[in-house]
């Protein structure tokens, strides 16, 4: 039986004295994507960072591509994560092929040259860097950004600069891609471009996403699954059940009103 790509039991996180997620199961399958929703404070962003073991847990397993996340390793470079803020120096002097080619793993062994003549290392330097350099352009024509690739990071509108993410998940292959609230910032249409986008790469990619979102209307267009989390788990399904008038009611409590958006 194929096991899940991502499967988190019990999971329970403490912020100080503060409960921020309390027991909470779900399993994520290849080729899905799944947003978490819930009201301000909920735990959503700390949930994906205990997910990403970059925050402590009380409590729970946490297993991705069917490894303890403790153990997971050389996996890891499958991992993809866009952050909800992007933090960092805008004068620092890097551009856009740059920040992307951070993300290129070699593939296979790197080569070994020890006992070899020297034009023989150069050479695979050079087909590295080759290598390289044709999978940050394909990234950034696939994510619309190969027009900004000599651009200053620190010059780039928000928009523009979570295409730049995404390509820099895209460069090395991944299985698992996680988006904490990755389209804050950006206005309806662009929201709208960038799901479109990121769903047509989960497609020909074979991602597994899992997102934070407070944009209902978009993730019941776009979204395979729906977890609804207000500390602890309210529910799970499909958007049509998940994101019902009581559901949303008992996740979000009274007062709640759903934003629908109108494109033409």
């Amino acid at each position: 039986m194929t096991s899940p790509i991502l499967k988190v039991e019990g999971l329970t996180v403490y912020q100080g004295n503060y409960l921020a997620v309390r027991d909470v199961s779900f399993e994520l399958w290849s080729g899905t994507n799944t947003a978490i929703v819930g009201p301000n404070g909920a735990g959503k962003s700390t949930l994906v960072k205990a997910v990403l073991d970059l925050m402590p847990r009380s409590a729970g397993k946490i297993e991705i591509f069917g490894c303890p996340i403790v153990r997971l390793g050389h996996l890891r470079h499958l991992l993809g994560y866009m952050p909800q803020n992007f933090i960092f120096d805008r004068s620092f002097p890097i551009c856009v092929s740059e920040l992307v080619g951070l993300g290129w793993v070699i593939k296979g062994e790197r080569e070994k040259g020890k006992g070899k003549r020297k034009n023989l290392f150069f050479f695979g330097l050079w087909r590295k860097d080759t290598e390289k350099s044709a999978a940050v352009t394909e990234a950034l024509r696939r994510t619309d950004a190969y027009h900004l690739r000599h651009q200053a990071i620190g010059t780039l509108s928000g928009g523009q600069l979570k295409r730049v993410l995404l390509a820099y998940c895209l460069v090395s292959p991944r299985r698992l891609l996680i988006l904490d609230e990755a389209f804050a910032g950006i206005d309806v249409q662009g929201t709208a471009d960038f799901y479109a986008l990121l769903n047509e790469l989960k497609r020909e990619e074979g991602w597994t996403v899992l997102q934070v979102s407070h944009d209902i209307d978009m993730v019941s267009r776009h979204c395979d699954r729906v977890l609804c989390l207000n500390q602890t788990l309210v529910c799970t399904g499909k958007p049509e059940i998940a994101l019902s008038p009581q559901n949303l009611l008992a996740t979000y409590g009274p007062g709640f009103s759903r934003y629908q958006h109108h494109h033409n």
